[in-house]
């Protein structure tokens, strides 16, 4: 992979080398790219405005390894000399495609399937993850609530044990895959206050008592997202995932590793943005020479390079150390604000040097500068998750 500055500015050359990536990644990369550029890219644009990508698609990306990737291989999943740095690869070449609402919809499995691969018994295991890594059956993440999203100490669902089932009541907001999915990963509460006394349930989302409600957005058109309303909801006692009142580690483990899922993101969007106005100050004309010619402009560029530097070199330093098998909380909470930050910067300056045509609806940096904002609350706001570092540093 190229990454010398003196090439063309393009998605491939403002990736840094990566010393922790061989052949097997450089091999997983031309796979996804592949999958990428036949199925997905040709379609983005129609799937946006449509609001929806086909179902069909998680099936092929299970076809070539997309869904089961980092998953036990007897579930169907890919496991066999896979590391964290090949998911990393997956993030970003589905990313050239230029929509977060596609990764979030696709890939939505990679936050609901964890908890139960991590906590659950081997019988949750065998049923649910099979067809979910087959990309037959989809699964959603259910924690935020609407009377809070980071504070999930404190949320509010409840399942009351009674018998041999559970009855579970309130409501969960902001589910991505929350209207399509056949599975719902929900944290609810079945002891006292605080984090304590938090579970994870497993519920088929066509129990009876469950209500689903479609939410529009200002991005990730393609990508569903749901309100979920719980009304005495029956789920059998095996459908708890792993103890009862001992789900809150859970909770955290599954931020940490969507945390850096969502860094990857941002700064390969970043790179996108970089990419296509690139292009475009080379070609458009201002004043009689190339709007590249011009010393301002490329300023912009050499800024957004350094931001993407700085943050590619951060996120592989952090996904290095989770391969040693750390949890190095504070630093990837400051990763995601700095790849978000990154992400936002390097998308007001592709609009700003594509002009009117960054405005135009249709282009990857117009929807990319849309789904600004969801990456820097989503899986955590920049706000929490400075707070949450400075804590980790004894502050």
């Amino acid at each position: 992979m190229l990454a010398s500055m003196t090439h063309p500015l393009d998605f491939d050359s403002t990736r840094l080398p990566c010393p922790h990536m061989g052949e097997s990644h450089d091999a997983w990369r031309r796979t996804v790219r592949s999958f990428v550029e036949r199925e997905i890219a040709p379609h983005v644009n129609e799937w946006d405005e449509a609001g929806a990508f086909p179902r069909k698609l998680h099936q092929k990306a299970a076809a070539v390894g997309l869904i089961g990737l980092g998953f036990p291989e007897r579930y169907g999943g890919v496991s066999e000399g896979i590391d964290i740095f090949h998911s990393i690869i997956s993030v970003e070449e589905l990313a050239r495609a230029g929509s977060g609402g596609l990764i979030a919809g696709l890939m939505t499995h990679g936050i609901g399937l964890p908890p139960i691969m991590a906590m659950g018994a081997e019988e949750l295991k065998a049923r649910i993850a099979p067809p979910v890594l087959a990309g037959e059956k989809l699964i959603a993440l259910c924690v935020t609530e609407p009377s809070g999203g980071s504070d999930v100490a404190n949320l509010r669902t409840r399942a009351e044990r009674r018998g041999d089932h559970y009855i579970v009541n309130g409501e969960k907001t902001f589910i991505t895959t929350g209207m399509r999915a056949d599975y719902l990963t929900v944290a609810v509460r079945t002891g006292g206050d605080g984090a304590g006394g938090l579970s994870f349930l497993l519920i088929e989302a066509d129990r009876k008592g469950i209500t689903r409600t479609p939410l529009e957005k200002m991005g990730w058109w393609m990508s569903d997202t749901a309100s979920i309303h719980f009304d005495d909801v029956k789920v059998p006692a095996e459908n708890l995932i792993g103890r009862e009142d001992a789900g809150f580690a859970g909770i955290v483990a599954n931020f940490n590793s969507e945390r850096i899922s969502m860094a990857a993101q941002a700064i390969a969007f970043a790179r996108v943005c970089i990419e296509d106005a690139a292009a475009w100050a080379r070609e458009r004309r201002t004043f009689g020479k190339p709007l590249a010619k011009h010393q301002v402009v490329r300023h912009k560029f050499s800024e957004m390079v350094r931001r993407v530097n700085a943050s590619t070199a951060y996120l592989d330093h952090c996904a290095w150390r989770v391969l040693q098998g750390d949890a190095p909380v504070a630093e990837l909470s400051l990763l995601k604000v700095q790849a978000s930050r990154t992400m936002e910067f390097c998308a007001r300056e592709a609009v700003q040097i594509l002009g009117g045509a960054g405005f135009m609806r249709g282009c990857r940096v117009e929807r990319i500068y849309r789904e600004v904002r969801v990456m820097a609350i989503g899986g955590g706001s920049e706000e929490i998750m400075n707070d949450l570092a400075a804590r980790q540093m004894g502050l």
